[in-house]
């Protein structure tokens, strides 16, 4: 018996260490993630009237049924990704192999049309507003803009408007910075009002900016596993290209500025770089100080002052270039308050169902900012008087601002957000780096939530549980494999 278990075991490894299998299993589970998404347009030839969303086989099969499919072909990607990675010198003989596969991957990913998010279409909503109507959508709407003076006859030949107007953000004006309207505005314009040419161009854009940030994080660390860990990783795949989020831009940014930080000690463009970061998603402006104080280690306290004040000025000039497009009022900042008053896949929403206290919500995160606010304070403060500077120590505290940032301040909490911990990983410990690809890849795996009930605030908390569940069973999981493989030592 022992001896048939052993040659189990030993076939069981030749098959993993064939390269070859591993990355067959992962181009197949792939394709099976697309083929819903490639038999819709087959039969509709358009997105036009896409709807299918939290549907995993875009059809009204049993939504059960379609959870299970979807979890067995992330389960699948999920293992071979864990394989790939343990024996990527063997699987793969250079980094060009790599580019080279992960293009394949991002290519199949391209088909998959964004079930689990309608927010592309918002985005290129307001960019035809933006490039076709000459309408600031800082200020007017899409719904505004259509429902004015009878502009309804738009939406027959203009789908991108269309869909733009039939989205649940239809009536809200742009929540993000210019430079992402910009962005929206030149793939918008050259889509000629056409939603399928506007979705592919995009999606087209996105796998672009992937493989871009594939190649920053190579040269920025020189290491194989970290471009395996972002890149291949189905959590980038199915939010960064088949949802096309506009997260993976900002990683982008933040790489290049670290790039041009460290490699080419170019302060001025890493805050060039940092700045159009923050003109998509504001968060990225807690990395400021560190990259300015980091610069100027070699200086004494008072220049470190006068230069932190100087750069700081700077950047806030290079943030308001970016306004100078849109900017009528101050009214073009209300995106931070509209997104911080929604309440969504999170604690809070825990705290919502289960707690009928008034103003507990506000209270409770409050505290949290305040909090926030006083510990960031004293961790600049502390670092602009410290003698000596590492950026590796100074990051892996970026890591656990952001962390806190995504998890107890923002109250209307999206998957695609832990997109934002990519970047920092490479300077962190191995805990934190399991924790940040655990975590991420768990998100995906509670998305099953809500393809069995649809989407809805209440599901935010089985969503919530389902994360923390996932997080307690891969921490066990870990220490039971190092007990295990204790005894084997001991045994042997």
């Amino acid at each position: 018996m022992k001896k048939e278990r052993k040659q189990v075991k030993e076939k069981i490894q030749t098959i993993i260490e064939n390269k070859k299998i591993l990355l067959i299993i992962f181009v197949l589970a792939s394709i099976m993630f697309a083929v819903p998404s490639v038999g819709y347009m087959l039969q509709n030839r358009t997105v036009l009237n896409f709807s299918e969303y939290f549907k995993f086989c875009l059809n009204d099969a049993n939504r059960i049924d379609q959870a299970i499919i979807y979890i067995a072909i992330l389960a699948i990607l999920t293992i071979a990704y864990s394989l790939i990675i343990k024996n990527r010198n063997s699987t793969f003989r250079n980094i060009k192999q790599i580019y080279s596969f992960i293009g394949v991957i991002s290519l199949i990913f391209v088909l998959v049309l964004p079930f689990l998010s309608s927010d592309i279409f918002y985005y290129l909503g307001v960019g035809r507003l933006d490039s076709a109507y000459g309408q600031n959508p800082y200020y007017v709407t899409i719904h505004d803009f259509v429902e004015s003076e009878d502009h309804h006859k738009y939406l027959e030949q203009d789908t991108v408007l269309a869909k733009g107007y039939e989205n649940d953000w239809g009536d809200t004006t742009v929540v993000y910075g210019p430079v992402w309207t910009f962005i929206c505005k030149l793939i918008a314009g050259i889509s000629f009002g056409n939603i399928d040419i506007a979705l592919l161009v995009f999606k087209l854009c996105n796998m672009m900016i992937h493989l871009l940030n594939c190649y920053l994080i190579y040269k920025i660390t020189g290491k194989k596993l970290f471009v395996l860990l972002y890149g291949l990783n189905p959590y980038m795949f199915i939010e960064g290209i088949a949802n096309v989020h506009n997260d993976i831009y900002v990683v982008t940014f933040l790489l290049s500025a670290v790039y041009f930080l460290l490699k080419k000690k170019k302060l001025i463009i890493s805050l060039i770089f940092l700045a159009l970061a923050v003109s998509i998603k504001y968060f990225a402006i807690l990395l400021l100080p560190f990259i300015i104080i980091y610069h100027l280690r070699d200086k004494k306290i008072g220049e470190r002052l006068k230069n932190c004040f100087l750069y700081g000025m700077l950047f806030v000039f290079i943030v308001a270039i970016t306004y100078i497009l849109y900017i009528q009022d101050l009214q073009v900042l209300n995106g931070i308050m509209t997104q911080q008053e929604k309440f969504a896949k999170n604690f809070y929403i825990v705290l919502m169902e289960y707690f009928d206290i008034p103003n507990l919500l506000a209270n409770v995160n409050r505290i949290f900012l305040i909090s926030f606010i006083i510990i960031y304070f004293f961790t600049c403060l502390t670092l602009l008087y410290k003698k000596q500077i590492h950026f590796r120590e100074e990051i892996r505290k970026i890591e656990y601002f952001l962390i806190v940032f995504l998890f107890l301040l923002i109250t209307n909490f999206q998957t695609w957000y832990i997109m934002w911990l990519f970047p920092f990983i490479m300077w962190q410990k191995k805990e934190v780096i399991q924790f940040v690809v655990q975590i991420a890849l768990i998100s995906q795996f509670a998305n099953a939530v809500f393809l069995i009930n649809g989407e809805g605030w209440r599901n935010g908390t089985p969503f919530t549980f389902f994360m923390i569940l996932g997080i307690f069973v891969c921490l066990n999981l870990k220490n039971i494999f190092q007990k295990t493989r204790k005894s084997k030592i001991l045994n042997s």
